[in-house]
């Protein structure tokens, strides 16, 4: 990737929900139990990014440790992450019903989501001399200078309040 030199920023307006999921393999030997559950997240994300109209609008992966994998994701609001999670005719349906007749409540794997809804204004990004990364890969990036070159004044724009100053 291209890194993009200076202080950059999020365009990203609007609420938004943030996303973390990610397994943790409890038992290395057992891979039969494991590995499928690892193979069941492309396919989703691949089904996911080829659907705009989805509400979701990316993920980033972080590595926690040789166990543990975990992925950032960013979805446009509460009720598009949940109509995928129980649409039975997507793929995250029939892998969550695999995981519990393989796996249940064994201990060989564990699962773990966290959802943040965050309303609008209630976030602000910089990224200094990075590639596109987490939200701004997905929501375009703006230069962090003027209005968004404080914090404060990023979470101010966020929201669509003009600032004291302006």
């Amino acid at each position: 990737m291209t890194i993009t030199p200076g202080r950059m920023t999020d365009n990203h307006e609007g609420p938004l929900v943030v996303f973390l999921i990610g397994m943790r393999i409890n038992h290395f030997h057992k891979v039969g139990k494991w590995l499928p559950v690892f193979r069941a997240m492309g396919p989703m994300l691949r089904e996911l990014y080829s659907n705009p109209e989805s509400g979701f609008l990316g993920t980033e992966y972080a590595l926690c440790s040789p166990r543990q994998i975990l992925l950032l994701q960013y979805w446009r609001d509460f009720d598009s992450l949940e109509a995928y999670a129980r649409d039975r005719n997507a793929r995250h349906w029939p892998a969550w019903t695999a995981f519990n007749k393989a796996i249940g409540n064994d201990g060989t794997v564990g699962i773990y989501h966290e959802t943040y809804a965050v309303a609008a204004g209630a976030h602000e990004t910089v990224y200094g001399n990075m590639p596109p990364f987490g939200l701004g890969r997905f929501a375009g990036l703006v230069p962090a200078t003027g209005s968004r070159n404080a914090a404060r004044e990023r979470m101010r724009v966020s929201a669509g309040i003009a600032s004291e100053d302006a």
